[in-house]
């Protein structure tokens, strides 16, 4: 009898364990097709301008096909950051493009591939990182050029990212030689878009980066057809998505549409179709971020969300229809991008999309060497320093407005802001209190500078942020008297470049910039904080502001204070505000001594780009 027990025992125990074995077979692979700089405008699926993906296209079929994805930020380091993390970059620092000092993760919190590859997964990553993140070794099993699914073990579920960069950027830095070599692609039949120069060399611009466009929608074939050869197909979700927007002037590194609404197909394995409330060959309205994409694959796997993420799961268990098509929010931002400094906020809600521009005075078109190595940009600069542009062309080289308000819907290049209109006021306010809830909550370790960060937070930023939510309000504040009238802003301004914290100072002299002539009689103020600040980057912030208004040549005071660092990245923010005032209207001539700069600013390498540009 005691026999036949311990023989039943065992049968019990082998039959749970089959059907354990069984629950680990049974979760979905889940890989990550990433295509770099492609923003959905360019892509006919989503545009009928845009370029013929018979590959993405067809993955559409068995999938869904997001109408509203976006990219939290427009650039490389800072989105994949954000997908890494599942968080939103000025909340943990790593917003920053290109990282000058990496971050760690918050305490607790880990790049969510770690959460995978503690269930069982296997997760591999061909071949980009990019992040501004330190890297915990548990991430990955296999990083490089040679990952592959192929090599987990036997019926071990996994976690794949292939990245493409045959449209990236660097793509679109031709030469006359290969304008002349023509295109695949039609130029008499592409679009233009309407603040573009209607030109030949723009035309080409279009043609050949529809080219590239095709391209890689063929090696995004490629890897489809080796799922299915392997007889996976059926068992993986493929996310299908490009990483930022698009490489056309303007787009990438900007907060506009172009540079944050991307496409994303997610191919629905027949096997998981019960898993997921869409169903395959849809398309689907509800808003989804870079920010969610890591809890999404977790949701997918039957992983818990961790505590700590920003992002929500938009696919798997517990996520109805219903909740997805209520979805209509997205939250982006941008601060440097390279050695091209200008904070932006935005939020988007349904058609209408707010921006904040911290810094209106640092128009879009401000030199970013990367950028401005396409012809495209040049040109461009140059047909608007001849004045041969229309008012939509030009704005791309003007000052911005502090706020900007746009139905995108019907003004998808957002040339038309609504900020002023009555008629939209509610809905300015309403996004207003939208934006300012989240930066003031994170809260936005943006609102100071960067290099003090480095200095001071850059060890464990969330916890610097929750230390300093108070201040950071009361920065925020400070930023946002430029939103008032003058008059009603005048009394706390003064006060405010009084105040004894070196910041308030800072965000009330750039909040005088952004009032510019209105602000007028500050000037003797400013010319004293120019002078005599115990900060240097308040002497050049006063001095911008006496320079934009012309009470005061600024290139004095800003060519000592850069003497005078010994920090790169301050030093970088201070040769921002020395091209801008190169660059603006007034048109100041700087003559820097590269020899008087200490070493330890020339050893950043964004700063002899600035300079780079400056000697030429």
């Amino acid at each position: 009898m005691k026999f036949k027990f311990l023989i039943l025992i065992a049968l019990l125990q082998f039959s749970y364990s089959v059907k354990i074995n069984a629950q680990k077979i049974e979760r979905p692979n889940i890989v990550w097709i990433v295509s770099e700089d492609n923003s959905k405008h360019y892509l006919k699926l989503y545009d009928k301008t845009g370029a013929a993906t018979p590959n993405i296209e067809k993955l559409a079929e068995t999938g869904v096909v997001f109408n509203h994805a976006f990219s939290n930020t427009p650039v490389c380091s800072a989105a994949r950051s954000t997908l890494i993390a599942s968080s939103y970059g000025p909340r943990l620092g790593t917003h920053y493009h290109r990282k000058m000092v990496k971050v760690p993760m918050p305490n607790g919190v880990e790049m969510f591939p770690a959460y995978l590859k503690k269930a069982g997964y296997y997760t591999t990553n061909n071949a980009k990182e990019d992040y501004n993140i330190i890297t915990g070794a548990n991430v990955w099993d296999d990083s490089s050029k040679k990952a592959t699914w192929r090599d987990r073990k036997p019926n071990q579920p996994f976690y794949h990212v292939y990245n493409i960069g045959t449209t990236h950027e660097g793509q679109m830095h031709f030469t006359e030689e290969d304008v002349k070599a023509g295109t695949k692609t039609d130029q008499s039949k592409v679009f233009v878009q309407p603040n573009h120069p209607q030109t030949a060399l723009f035309r080409y611009s279009v043609a050949r980066y529809h080219d590239r466009i095709q391209q890689m929608d063929a090696q995004v074939g490629e890897v489809i057809d080796n799922l299915k050869k392997d007889g996976l197909f059926e068992d993986t979700f493929i996310f299908y998505y490009g990483d930022h927007g698009g490489v056309l002037p303007g787009s990438k590194g900007y907060i506009n549409e172009m540079g944050l609404h991307v496409p994303l197909v997610v191919h629905i394995p027949s096997k998981y179709k019960d898993l997921v409330s869409v169903k395959a060959g849809t398309r689907n309205d509800g808003f989804v971020s870079f920010v969610d994409f890591g809890a999404t694959v977790l949701n997918l796997a039957g992983i818990k969300t961790p505590k700590g993420i920003d992002g929500k799961p938009f696919l798997g268990k517990g996520v109805s229809k219903r909740d997805l098509d209520k979805r209509d929010e997205t939250f982006s931002y941008t601060n440097r991008m390279d050695e091209k400094y200008d904070m932006v906020r935005a939020v988007r809600k349904g058609k209408y999309k707010y921006a904040r521009n911290y810094e209106p005075f640092n128009f879009d078109g401000l030199m970013n060497n990367y950028r401005y190595k396409q012809l495209g940009y040049q040109q461009w600069k140059t047909l608007y320093k001849e004045g041969k542009l229309n008012k939509d062309q030009s704005k791309f080289f003007e000052p911005k407005q502090p706020e900007e308000l746009y139905n995108v819907e019907i003004d998808p290049y957002e040339l038309n802001n609504l900020a002023t209109k009555p008629a939209y006021q509610s809905v300015l306010k309403s996004l207003r209190k939208n934006l300012n809830k989240r930066v003031c909550g994170m809260p936005d370790l943006s609102f100071y500078p960067e290099f003090y960060l480095i200095n001071n937070a850059f060890k464990n930023p969330v916890a610097f942020g929750q230390k300093h939510k108070k201040d950071i309000k009361k920065y925020i504040e400070t930023a946002n008297l430029m939103l008032l009238t003058f008059d009603k802003a005048k009394s706390k301004l003064q006060k405010g470049l009084q105040s004894k914290d070196p910041w308030v100072r800072y965000w009330s002299v750039i909040s005088c910039s952004a009032f510019g002539d209105e602000a007028k009689g500050f000037t003797s103020i400013a010319k004293d904080i120019s002078k005599k600040d115990v900060e240097l980057i308040n002497r050049v912030r006063a001095a911008e502001f006496l320079g934009l208004i012309k009470a005061e040549n600024p290139t004095e005071v800003m060519t000592q204070s850069l003497y005078a660092s010994n920090d790169g990245a301050e030093a970088l923010l201070i040769l921002n505000s020395i091209v801008l005032m190169e660059d603006c209207k007034a048109n100041y001539s700087f003559n820097i001594d590269q020899s008087k700069l200490k070493s330890k600013v020339l050893e950043e390498p964004q700063v002899l780009r600035r300079l780079e540009y400056l000697n030429k």
